[in-house]
């Protein structure tokens, strides 16, 4: 069993795919423990399973898998319970967070059920992010504040770490297969009695981001709805799952 899974969802991500495998794979190989590295394609329309597969066939440490469907929380949760590490670590194709800050997330750093990058927490810095989108990000996280998770100040960046086991436990129990996966997976851990803590990072804005304002921003509010209407029919109630 390795001590890291790093999980890496991916959708038409040709051309930041290579860049962000040979940082990993860099900066993990100078580690002192074992590492797996599981690329997560869903429903590109380029060369993105290809590349990933050429990696995976150099180097044994990287499992690849296929979803047909698109949607960022299937991949997510495809790899998440694929992985074999006792940690669980989330991780952007785009590395807008710099591979050197992964050991932040790990014991003797932090040992919490559930490690979260924070862009709002004392001690982050954020890097070229405009002030529109800035501004968009703090007003749906109020919502979410306000609705479902009032003490976490980020739900939204892209790098998270879960204990082997909270994360098969979670990660069964979610059922948005979208963006607003991360919002629903903390609201069932917060549920379920798991620790999480923020961890504050170093965070570099991407204008290639595939998110877009305002057909996104109505998706991911419709989705808080769901997420209560959700916890209020019970589905997320089942006993834990061994954890």
């Amino acid at each position: 069993m390795p001590f890291l899974s790093i999980v890496i969802p991916a959708y038409n991500e040709e051309t930041r795919l290579p860049h962000t495998l040979g940082r990993l794979l860099g900066f993990l190989s100078a580690q002192s423990y074992d590492f797996e590295i599981l690329i997560v394609e869903n429903g590109s329309t380029d060369r993105t399973l290809e590349i990933a597969q050429e990696f995976a066939r150099r180097e044994a440490r990287i499992r690849v898998f296929h979803e047909d469907q698109a949607g960022k929380g299937r991949a997510v949760r495809r790899g998440m319970l694929e992985a074999r590490g006792q940690y669980r670590f989330l991780c952007d194709a785009d590395l807008s967070m710099p591979e050197t800050e992964i050991p932040l997330f790990l014991p003797p750093h932090r040992d919490c059920d559930i490690a979260i990058a924070s862009r709002e927490a004392p001690g982050a810095v954020r890097y070229g992010e405009p002030f529109h989108r800035h501004l968009s990000g703090r007003i749906f996280n109020l919502f979410i504040r306000l609705l479902l998770l009032p003490d976490i100040q980020d739900t939204q960046c892209g790098f998270k770490c879960f204990r082997a086991a909270i994360a098969e436990d979670v990660f069964r129990h979610q059922r948005l297969m979208g963006w607003s996966f991360d919002v629903e997976v903390l609201y069932i851990a917060r549920r379920r009695g798991y620790q999480i803590c923020e961890v504050p990072v170093h965070w570099y804005f991407n204008p290639e981001s595939k998110i877009r304002l305002l057909r996104d921003a109505m998706r991911m509010f419709a989705d808080i709805w769901r997420i209560r209407y959700q916890a209020w029919k019970g589905f997320y109630d089942a006993p834990h799952a061994g954890v």
